[in-house]
């Protein structure tokens, strides 16, 4: 698949990394590129940028008939909470932004430092969790976590978003806030 991953820092980087490491057509673009070119170009976009970067990256491109994969999560410049909650979500903003696009929430709960080094804990797998409104965006979406490595797990409709960014935010918390380093990870565990 041909993806632009709109955002080049550590995030992106390690996406774009695994991403070509798992056989894709994959480039990292920052502000200063041509968005335009990347986007139209590309089959799918992951949007790897800080949620306030949002609005100025979708209008910079024609994003009709995309995949696009938002994995901000849309934390307080003082990471003291979120700057979208309650009754919706960055996912949702984004994908208002965007109505011809196709957008999934995924790869929001994963440390950059993951991508570098397997995407594992230990020996366990680490998940993602992936929203999105359609199934064949929610499929398309889990087959990329799968390539990578990455354990998909279905959250269902994208408005679930909602509480995919505080899952985020949380896991922040414990590694940044409260000590515990980017070597952390949320799972879901099944019986």
């Amino acid at each position: 698949m041909k993806i632009a991953v709109i955002g080049n820092g550590n995030v992106g980087s390690g996406l774009t990394a695994v991403l070509a490491k798992a056989g894709h057509d994959v480039a990292a673009y920052g502000k200063e590129d041509d968005l335009a070119a990347a986007v139209e170009a590309a089959e799918a976009v992951i949007l790897a940028t800080p949620f306030g970067a949002a609005k100025d990256v979708t209008g910079r491109a024609n994003f009709t008939g995309k995949l696009v994969i938002d994995v901000s999560n849309p934390v307080t410049d003082d990471f003291s909470g979120l700057q979208v909650a309650g009754n919706s979500s960055a996912a949702e903003e984004i994908a208002a932004l965007l109505p011809g696009a196709s957008v999934a929430k995924a790869f929001n709960t994963i440390f950059a430092q993951h991508y570098g080094s397997g995407l594992t804990i230990g020996d366990q797998p680490l998940q993602t969790f992936v929203a999105a409104d359609d199934d064949a965006t929610r499929a398309q979406v889990k087959s990329l976590a799968s390539e990578i490595g990455l354990v998909p797990v279905d959250a269902g409709p994208l408005k679930n978003a909602r509480y995919l960014e505080p899952l985020g935010f949380m896991n922040i918390q414990f590694g940044y806030v409260l000590g515990q380093g980017a070597e952390i990870a949320p799972q879901w565990q099944a019986a």
